[in-house]
Formats: C-alpha cells, structure tokens, sequence
C-alpha cells in the first residue's frame, strides 16, 4: 500500500466559487481572482479544515464507461496539474460541471474551494496535488466582544474546522491511469448523494490491496448473512463461526489466495460452488475486477474487523460473543419447548 505524508503539504493557488442547487433556480457564483487568506495563522487553518480528515487511505482512480479520456474532472485536474496557468479557468469548468450535476432537490448549496498543493509526499516522493472541497453545513458561532463596562455578544455563520462535506484529493500519480485520489463524503447518507463520487467525479476503487482486501471481506460477510441460508439450512453459529474462519484467515496471512480461502472457509464443496456463483454475480454487479491472489493489506482487515461482530443476540436478555470454536456452544430444546444453548469452557475470567 502506498505510503502517503500530507503534513507538510502547502497551498499554492486557491479560489473559491459558489455552486448552488440548479433545480431551486440557485445561483452559480464564479470568483474571477484567487482567494486571499488573511494571514499565517488562517493559512494554517484552512490546511487544517481542507485536509485533516484525509485519514484512511482509500484510493479511487477517475474512469469513464467510453475512455478515461471522456471523464471531464480527469481533464481539468490534469491541465491545473501541467499547465498552471489554466488554474483559474479550469477551477471555474470544474465549477460549472458540479452546478450540473446538482439537480437533485436535496443537494444543498456551498463554497467550492479548489485548491493547488505543493509538498504532498506519495511514496517517498514529492508530488504536487489538486484539492476539491465542497462547504455545505454553514453553521452559527458566537462572538463575544468586551469593553470595560460590559460585553457586546454577536453571531456569525461559518464552517467548522472540524470537518469539509465533500472533498476529494488528486495526486499528480498514474496519470494514464486516472490518478490517485482520496474522497471524503461526509454527507452521504442517501442514493441521491452519490452525485459527488459517482457522477461528478466518476471515480471507481483503484485495484490495490486495501480495496482487494476490502472487497472480499464485504462479499462473503454479504454472502454468509444474505445468502446462504436461501441455499443450505445453516444455523446462526455456524454462520458465526464461517466470519470467525474469514477473518482468521485474513489476519493470519500476508497474501490471499482465493481457492485455499474457500477450502479454509467453507470446506463443503457445495457451499464453495454457491460462493463462487454469488461472488462472480457481486462482481459483474459493481464492476469489480476479480483477482485470485493478492497481498493483505492490514488496515483494510483492522477496518473491517468492526463489521466482523461473533455476536449471537438471544431475544433481548443476552447477547453471546463467539470467538473461538463452534464444537463448544450446543443448541437444543427443553420438555416445555423453551430454546436454550449450552456452552462448554475450562477457565471462568
């Protein structure tokens, strides 16, 4: 997994527009000139507020269902990548093309500040890289001015340095490719959101190991809890102890490969056949690519452990968390029909 360092990043260019809801008749409100940042000290929190929620290092290239070529972000980026003195220009093209694509009636209006940095490190190299950040949730904040007889206390709307909405971070990398780019959703709670990832930019997950890692995990988490028992009778332990197996299998080696994963996993002939089905369906689905080996990444396999819950919910009196061997946990009925499990260990802690 490539290494990423964006502390030392700095901003070279950066102008602001405004891109409101088309379908409300919201205006588009393009900036001629860069942005001024006031001083030092606003410097540093506008880096701060652009970039600090780029964490996870989750890439995404830029695509197109023609040729990349035909992706009109991908364009744009490169010229303010290669040619600096379109900067201006292409951030307003970049602007328009969001205005586009919001149309639907709960995409909310924003600042749009785009952005040139310098210094950003990939893999041990200095690289420059292009910022887009959408501003949506302009929120109140208090001012409290002091005098020596009282304080005077005003309001103010603003944005929270805590958190952008909507980013995305392009990295001058694989150009032929469709680049390396970071995104950040925060306001993706609904199909209609989509409209950042899916149609703006048009990006899809790069074939790395983070997301090869990612998407095998999330297909037969999908497949154990949806799918099988459409197929076969299997209890909710034995589905337990299928994702247990899955990520042991994950945390205990350094490379997949997918025919011993199955064997590992599911054993049963049958069961890998109906696997196998339902991972070719998942694929062709959502355009993923299938890959029969590649190396784990540890950070895909620590960020999905948390959907990975052993957990056995008993109406709402208990929950069992089952780590360890199915053979120990037995599941039976009484004389008076009450359900029960029964449970073998050697050590109370």
């Amino acid at each position: 997994m490539a290494h990423i360092d964006i502390s030392e990043a700095s901003i070279e260019k950066l102008i602001t527009h405004h891109v409101g809801n088309k379908v409300k008749d919201e205006n588009l409100i393009l900036s001629h000139e860069y942005s001024n940042l006031k001083n030092e000290q606003t410097n540093d929190y506008v880096l701060k507020y652009f970039l600090q929620q780029f964490k996870h290092f989750e890439f995404y290239q830029f695509k197109h269902s023609v040729e990349l070529a035909m992706n009109e972000v991908n364009i744009t980026v490169g010229k303010m990548l290669h040619l600096p003195d379109t900067f201006i220009q292409e951030s307003k093209n970049i602007a328009k093309l969001l205005y586009e694509y919001s149309e639907h009636p709960n995409i909310k209006s924003g600042e749009l500040n785009i952005v040139r940095f310098n210094n950003a490190m990939y893999d041990g190299e200095i690289v420059d890289a292009v910022g887009i950040f959408k501003s949506e949730s302009n929120v109140p904040y208090l001012k409290m001015h002091g005098n020596n007889h009282n304080y005077e206390i005003e309001h103010e709307f603003g944005f929270e340095l805590k958190g952008i909405d909507k980013a995305c971070l392009i990295f001058n990398v694989d150009r032929e490719k469709g680049y390396k780019v970071l995104v950040i959703d925060n306001t993706n709670k609904s199909s209609e959101a989509r409209y950042w990832l899916d149609g703006f930019l048009g990006l899809i997950p790069c074939s790395d190991e983070f997301n090869n890692t990612k998407d095998v995990l999330k297909i037969t988490k999908d497949f154990v809890t949806k799918k099988l028992t459409e197929e076969f009778d299997v209890t909710k332990t034995e589905k337990i102890d299928l994702l247990n197996r899955t990520m042991d299998y994950f945390k205990t080696n350094e490379s997949f490969d997918k025919d011993e994963f199955e064997q590992n996993v599911f054993q049963d002939s049958n069961v890998i056949n109906s696997f196998k089905e339902f991972d070719n369906s998942y694929r062709e689905e959502n355009e993923l690519k299938k890959n029969s080996s590649f190396n784990i990444s540890n950070h895909a396999v620590k960020k999905l452990n948390r959907a990975y819950k052993s957990v056995l919910k008993l109406d709402k009196n208990f929950h069992v968390y089952i780590h360890g061997n199915k053979d120990l946990i037995e599941k039976g009925t009484d004389s008076n029909g009450r359900k029960y499990y029964k449970i073998y260990y050697e050590n109370e802690e």
